[in-house]
C-alpha cells in the first residue's frame, strides 16, 4: 500500500523540481511524482517506514522560499475513522502506561507497533469507534511525557471504504478467528511457525550474507529455510536479529552453520576467541524455560556441556519484550543446546495457544486482541499470522505489542471483545490475594496505577485493609463485568511478574475468592467431589468449595481458586456458567409454581 503525504504551507513559488531535491539532500528520495498544488503538494512512499522518515525529518523543521513545512499523512476524509498513528513516543517508555494513557479516550482494539529506524517509538492504534478517535487526536496531540511530545495523524481506515464480504450465514455462523486458507487451497491445519531468533555481532553481519548473498542463499538453499536479517534495525547497535523460519530441525541447522561462519570469521579476523550463540525469546515464554528452581535450564547445561544465562526482566521496555537466552560452549555444544531450549519454548507456545483459545471458547464473542496491551510479564502470545514484509519480524515480531500478537491470531472485532447486549452485563465481585509488599506496586504514586488499571479495565479496585500487622498478604477487590475482570485480574498478575514479585523461575500464581449462592455449592463440588474435580483437570487451577460454610446475609459461601492467571480465569468462568443453570433452573420452577396453584 502507498502512504500519500500531504506537504502544506508551500511558497507558491515552490516547484515539483525544488521539492524533490529537498527531500533527495535529506536522503529521502521521491520515486513517483510530485502532484504540485498552490501552496501544496502531494507525494508517494511505498512503505510507511519511508513516511515517518519524511514526515519526522522535515514537517515544521525546514524551509522553502521562507515557509517552514507541514508534512503529514493525506487521509481523505471519508477514510477518516477509528485509526489513528502516534508518533514521538519514548523508547522506554512502559506498555502500561502508554495502553493506560490510551485507555482514556475509548476502547482500544488494536495496537500495533511500527518498526522504524527513529529513537522513538511510533504505534498504529484502532480505536472501537470513530468518536473515541476523533477525541484521542484531539487530547493526545502535542501531549508531553518528560522531554518527549507526542505527534498524532490520522491513517486510512481501509474497512470504512470496503464493506466486509457477505457471508453465508449470519445468524448462526461463528466469524472465523484466523483467515481460512484461499479458495481452492488444502484446508489441512497450518503447522504453527515459531522460528528461531538469534542475535549476531554486528561485524559479522557481511560474512553471514557473503558476496552478493551467496553464503545466505547457500545456508537457506540447505536448510530449507527463510532467513530474515535485520541489518537496519536500531541503527549502530552492536548485534543485528536474525529471524530463521522453517522447521524445527532445519532452524537448527541454519543455526549451526551460523555460528560456524561467525567462528570461521572470528579466527580470520582475530575479533574474539569465542562466539557465544545468543537467542531471543518472548519475556512470557522464558520463566518455563527456566523450569521449578532452574532445574529446566541446569538440565540443559549438563547434558549440553555449556554455560547459560538469561538476560533480566529489567531490560524489557516498549522496543523489547525479549530476554536474550546466552549459551556459552563449543559449536557442538551450544547447537545441543539451542535443540533443547528451543523444544522448551515450542512447548510453552504451543500450551499457551491452546490455553488461549480455550479462554476464548469459554467467553462466547472474546477477542483477547481487545483487551488492550497486558504487561509484559503476562502469557500474551506472539503470532502465528504470516509474515507482513522483511522488516516487520515476519510472525514473532518482537517490536510488535502484545495485544498485536493476539490480533495476529483472532484478528480485531469492530463490536469489541464481547458481543453487543441491550442489558447491562452482570456486575461480579472478586476477591484476589496478593503480596503485603506489592500493594505499593499496584497502587502506584499517589495512587496513579491503580487509577489507570481501574479506567483501562472499566472496574472498581479496592485495596481492603490488611487483617494484622504480620499479614503476608492483602485482598484486592474487583468489582465489573467478566471483561473488565479479565482485564483487570490479567494486569494484576502482569505487574507482579514484571515487579519480581515472584522468582522469575516461576509463574505468578495467586488465589481468587468469588462468592456463589448456597444453594449452588453442591452442583460446583459435584456428587463425589466430580464436578470439583473435573474443573480442576480441565482449568490446571486449584478449586476449593470449604465445608461448613456458614451462609452469609445473602445466602453465598466462598469458592477458592488458586492458580496461574488463564487456569483463574477459566475457573472463574466455569464456575459462574454452573452458577446461571442453577438459577435459571431456580427460576423455572419459581415460575411454574403459580400455574400449579391455580390448577387445584
Amino acid at each position: 500500500m502507498m502512504n500519500k503525504l500531504y506537504i502544506g504551507n508551500l511558497s507558491p513559488a515552490a516547484t515539483a523540481d525544488e521539492l524533490r531535491q529537498l527531500f533527495g539532500d535529506r536522503k529521502l528520495p521521491l520515486a513517483g511524482q510530485v502532484l504540485l498544488k498552490s501552496g501544496y503538494a502531494f507525494v508517494d512512499y511505498p512503505d510507511q517506514n519511508w513516511a515517518i522518515r519524511a514526515i519526522e525529518t522535515l514537517s515544521g523543521k525546514v524551509e522553502l522560499h521562507g515557509k517552514v513545512m507541514e508534512v503529514d499523512y493525506s487521509v481523505p476524509k471519508k477514510l477518516r475513522s477509528r485509526k489513528i498513528q502516534i508518533r514521538n513516543i519514548p523508547p522506554h517508555l512502559q506498555w502500561e502506561v502508554l495502553d493506560g494513557l490510551l485507555a482514556q479516550y475509548g476502547t482500544v482494539e488494536n495496537v500495533e507497533q511500527v518498526n522504524t529506524d527513529t529513537e522513538t517509538a511510533v504505534v498504529n492504534v484502532t480505536y472501537a469507534t470513530k468518536e473515541e478517535a476523533k477525541v484521542a487526536i484531539e487530547k493526545l496531540s502535542g501531549h508531553q511525557f518528560e522531554n518527549y511530545s507526542f505527534k498524532i495523524s490520522y491513517i486510512p481506515d481501509e474497512e470504512v471504504s470496503s464493506p466486509p464480504p457477505p457471508q453465508r450465514s449470519r445468524r448462526g455462523g461463528r466469524a472465523s478467528r484466523e483467515r481460512g486458507p484461499s479458495p481452492g487451497g488444502s484446508s489441512q491445519p497450518k503447522q504453527l511457525d515459531f522460528p528461531l531468533r538469534i542475535l549476531v555481532p554486528t561485524q559479522f553481519v557481511g560474512a553471514i550474507i557473503g558476496k552478493e548473498g551467496l553464503t545466505i542463499k547457500n545456508l537457506t538453499k540447505q536448510t530449507q529455510s527463510k532467513v530474515d536479517i535485520h541489518r537496519k534495525e536500531n541503527a549502530g547497535a552492536a548485534e543485528k536479529p536474525i529471524t530463521i523460519h522453517a522447521s524445527p530441525e532445519g532452524c537448527s541447522e541454519a543455526c549451526r552453520m551460523i555460528l560456524d561462519i561467525m567462528q570461521k570469521e572470528a579466527d580470520e579476523t582475530k575479533s574474539a576467541e569465542e562466539v557465544p550463540l545468543k537467542i531471543l525469546a518472548h519475556n512470557s515464554l522464558v520463566g518455563r524455560l527456566i523450569g521449578k528452581e532452574g532445574r529446566n535450564l541446569k538440565k540443559i547445561e549438563q547434558d549440553t556441556g555449556t554455560k547459560i544465562t538469561i538476560s533480566p526482566l529489567q531490560d524489557l521496555t516498549i522496543y523489547n519484550p525479549e530476554r536474550t537466552i546466552t549459551v556459552k560452549g563449543s559449536i557442538e555444544a551450544c547447537s545441543n543446546a539451542e535443540v533443547e531450549i528451543m523444544k522448551k519454548l515450542r512447548e510453552a507456545y504451543e500450551n499457551d495457544i491452546v490455553a488461549v483459545n480455550q479462554q476464548a471458547n469459554l467467553i462466547p464473542g472474546l477477542n483477547l486482541s481487545a483487551l488492550g496491551i497486558f504487561s509484559t510479564g503476562l502469557s500474551m502470545l506472539p503470532s502465528a499470522a504470516g509474515a507482513r514484509g522483511a522488516a516487520a519480524a515476519a510472525s514473532y515480531n518482537p517490536f510488535a505489542s502484545p495485544s498485536a500478537y493476539l490480533s495476529g491470531l483472532y484478528g480485531a472485532s469492530p463490536i469489541g471483545a464481547f458481543p453487543q447486549q441491550h442489558s447491562v452485563p452482570a456486575q461480579e465481585v472478586v476477591n484476589l490475594f496478593i503480596p503485603t509488599q506489592a500493594v505499593g506496586a499496584i497502587i502506584g504514586k499517589k495512587g496513579q496505577h491503580i487509577k489507570q488499571l481501574a479506567r483501562f479495565a472499566g472496574a472498581s479496585i479496592k485495596i481492603a485493609p490488611a487483617e494484622g500487622p504480620d499479614a503476608s498478604e492483602r485482598m484486592v477487590i474487583i468489582t465489573g463485568p467478566p471483561e473488565a475482570q479479565f482485564k483487570a485480574q490479567g494486569r494484576i498478575f502482569g505487574k507482579l511478574k514484571e515487579e519480581n514479585f515472584f522468582n522469575p523461575k516461576e509463574e505468578v500464581k495467586l488465589e481468587a475468592h468469588i462468592k456463589v449462592p448456597s444453594s449452588a455449592a453442591g452442583r460446583v463440588i459435584g456428587k463425589g467431589g466430580k464436578t470439583v474435580n473435573e474443573l480442576q483437570n480441565l482449568t490446571s487451577a486449584e478449586v476449593i468449595v470449604p465445608r461448613d460454610q456458614t451462609p452469609d446475609e445473602n445466602e453465598e459461601v466462598v469458592v477458592k481458586i488458586i492458580g496461574h492467571f488463564f487456569a483463574s480465569q477459566t475457573a472463574q468462568r466455569k464456575i459462574r456458567e454452573i452458577v446461571q443453570q442453577v438459577k435459571q433452573q431456580e427460576q423455572k420452577h419459581v415460575q411454574g409454581a403459580p400455574s400449579l396453584q391455580r390448577s387445584k
